[in-house]
């Protein structure tokens, strides 16, 4: 547009006379550079003695057009999935959409004849719903990629097309969720973050709760909360190791409370800040609805299966959709518990195996859990959560992290949560919210998380790894009284935390578990190095995350943790208490 003007114009609404000259001439420049290495290229001094054949000239080369800059605001050449009409056909368009499904089909048969073969594929592209209105439906659209197009995304299958349904030929993929994590954290947001914690240097906790703050903002307090939220998103890895068996790397979160106590607004800002996210209700999500489900219609195609009875095609759930993001369920205890049991493989094992109108295959659910629930009835410490939340225990072993919120009598945390919201409702008097946002944006906030989950990978000093031992012996000396605490996935659950790369032998796996969450803290610190701070912020995060009762000392409730002006004072106090009970061990090993 700004170089040439009218040749812009032509290429917008007239790209199927134009995109054929532009291919010709990228074959022509082939041909060009290709005289010219060809005799280099055979050369003895070239390719050291090596008889290697020479580069051949690509047949389907095409010229890809991105559009950027003010287009983009265009509705005329951007417009939304929902409104593509019949004036539209035959000019240069813009859509922007979420991929519905994942195939790996790579099953083609060999056409005799003199007939020309391109790489082919079909996907499906769906309406964000960030930018629909309350009861919108979202439209979705098929798309063709071809050539060098074929498999930039990971969707998609072969069949026939209705022939009356609209069909969009691609000429350029860009995929957004990369973009987000590359090119949106440019140098000076990063040097922004050092200058941000460099004013922390000498007090880093401060600087830790200035961002945790940031955390849902509108909410009060819920230290603890926020934290998990934090640690949760920073999340781990996926490892593999020598026997090709995987371990996840995204972790999962559980939120049980009473009603009112901020589940469902710490989901909806969870989703913000994640670079993919769907949200759910359990009211309204069946296991086809979470997972995948067959559906025998032709009208909307992407993945089709035949079978004796006609046409079938698979439809995305929430798990799916979320891939390499995050799914929050609102409302978790609302669902059938049939409905649960079906996504205990989403979580553990990060796929969903569908056997279903003939079709056996299996899609990929990296997906990060954010689940809310509410207890059944009055919350009775006395018994187990499996008891007060009527989720199964194989469900609820496969969250990382468990918090519950209990709504209790407390009059004090009353009267500074009324002043709180009586403070939001006047705005001349929330200036700590004000100070928050203009210091730790939405954007800006979302950029930190993945920046640190990237970046960082910290390791442990001695005192550090000292207080993780000490630590997790008395875990295994408590084991008697509740073995669950101590079971394998709870330590995997620990490690993801840690974004660990390694995964320690039978002999020395225990010890690390408690190293995870305290590197997640590390990075959330921005450093590389875990100290005795992190250690000690581990175990307190481990032992409020506990279902019964702590090892150490008890966090207390969980909804009522606040952000103290001194936070070294009451870290202090916890450190001392933890010590104590950490030496009091060594007393015992003595004996």
């Amino acid at each position: 547009m700004d170089h040439d003007s009218p040749l812009a114009h032509d290429i917008l609404f007239e790209p199927t006379d134009y995109f054929p000259v532009f291919d010709n001439a990228a074959k022509l420049a082939q041909e060009t550079v290709y005289e010219k290495v060809k005799n280099i290229w055979s050369s003895e001094s070239f390719n050291g003695g090596v008889d290697r054949p020479p580069p051949s000239i690509k047949e389907f080369v095409h010229v890809r057009i991105e559009i950027r800059g003010p287009m983009l605001d265009n509705p005329e050449f951007c417009p939304s999935i929902g409104r593509v009409r019949v004036k539209h056909r035959g000019i240069l368009l813009t859509l922007k959409g979420t991929k519905q499904k994942y195939c790996e089909s790579t099953s083609f048969q060999l056409l005799e004849g003199n007939k020309v073969c391109h790489d082919y594929q079909e996907i499906k592209i769906q309406e964000s719903t960030q930018v629909l209105g309350v009861g919108a439906i979202p439209r979705s659209i098929p798309v063709i990629l071809q050539d060098d197009l074929v498999d930039v995304v990971k969707a998609g299958g072969t069949d026939v097309r209705c022939d009356l349904e609209p069909v969009l030929v691609a000429n350029y993929v860009r995929r957004i969720n990369l973009i987000k994590l590359d090119i949106e954290i440019p140098d000076e947001v990063i040097r922004q973050f050092e200058n941000f914690l460099s004013e922390f240097k000498d007090t880093p906790l401060k600087g830790r709760n200035a961002i945790l703050r940031a955390i849902c903002p509108q909410v009060y307090g819920l230290f603890t909360v926020k934290l998990a939220v934090a640690l949760t998103l920073i999340g781990g890895v996926q490892h593999v190791d020598a026997s090709g068996t995987k371990v996840r790397g995204e972790s999962h979160l559980l939120l049980v409370g009473d009603p009112g106590t901020g589940k469902s607004q710490f989901l909806k800002f969870a989703a913000k800040l994640s670079k993919r996210s769907v949200i759910t209700i359990g009211l309204g999500s069946t296991s086809a609805g979470l997972t995948v489900t067959a559906v025998k219609d032709g009208g909307e195609t992407c993945l089709f299966v035949y079978s004796l009875t006609g046409e079938w095609m698979l439809e995305a759930g929430a798990l799916v959709l979320a891939d390499g993001g995050l799914c929050c369920i609102d409302e978790f205890d609302s669902m059938r518990e049939h409905d649960r049991a079906t996504i205990h493989e989403a979580k553990e094992q990060q796929t969903i195996s569908v056997a279903k109108a003939g079709l056996v295959t299996t899609l990929s659910t990296r997906t990060i859990v954010f689940g809310a629930t509410n207890p059944k009835g009055q919350y009775d410490p006395d018994q187990s959560l499996s008891v007060n939340t009527t989720l199964s225990g194989p469900l609820i072993s496969r969250f990382d992290i468990v918090l519950v919120l209990l709504d209790t009598k407390n009059p004090d945390w009353d009267k500074v949560v009324s002043d709180h919201i009586l403070d939001q409702a006047e705005p001349e008097k929330d200036k700590f919210n004000e100070d928050t946002s203009k210091k730790w944006s939405l954007s800006l906030l979302r950029r930190y998380i993945h920046f640190v989950k990237g970046y960082f990978r910290p390791t442990l000093t001695k005192e550090a790894d000292n207080i993780i031992s000490k630590y997790y012996q008395l875990q295994r000396r408590s084991a008697t009284e509740n073995s669950a605490r101590t079971t394998v996935r709870m330590l995997e659950s620990l490690i993801r935390l840690a974004q660990g790369t390694t995964y320690p032998s039978s002999d020395s796996f225990a010890p690390f578990t408690y190293e995870s969450i305290n590197l997640t803290h590390a990075r959330l610190m921005f450093r590389n190095e875990v100290t005795r701070l992190d250690a000690i912020t581990a175990i307190l995060c481990i032992e409020s995350s506990m279902t019964t009762s702590a090892i150490v000392d008890s966090s207390g409730n969980a909804l009522h943790s606040n952000f103290t002006d001194d936070p070294y004072q009451e870290y202090a106090m916890q450190e001392q208490r933890i010590r104590a009970k950490l030496d009091s061990l060594d007393d015992i090993i003595n004996i």
